[in-house]
């Protein structure tokens, strides 16, 4: 038996939400249950089945911080200090 994790997706610009995993003998089966168990009541407009094997899983390290680009994590205080200081600077020419 595979696991199938099971996504729907409400009508408009929603955004794909899971909403369960479920065990079949195969992708035919795995859409049969996923319907009944996931879509009697019209719950979504669209379902995504995927088998938890071709699931990829980031580990801590894909995660980290990338602290060698200090640029793609900036908080624009830096550039804030620089313009304050350049409008300080221009009040004091005149």
């Amino acid at each position: 038996m595979n696991v199938y994790e099971v996504f729907l997706k409400k009508p408009g610009r929603d955004e794909f939400r899971h909403a369960g995993s479920l065990e079949a003998p195969d992708p035919e089966m795995a859409l049969m249950y996923a319907r009944e168990s996931y879509a009697r009541r019209g719950e979504g407009a669209e379902m995504w089945l995927v088998d938890r094997a071709d699931v990829l899983v980031a580990d801590e390290a894909d995660l980290a911080v990338n602290v060698d680009k200090p640029h793609r994590h900036n908080d624009g205080s830096l550039v804030a200090a620089r313009r304050k200081d350049r409008r300080e600077g221009a009040g004091s020419d005149e």
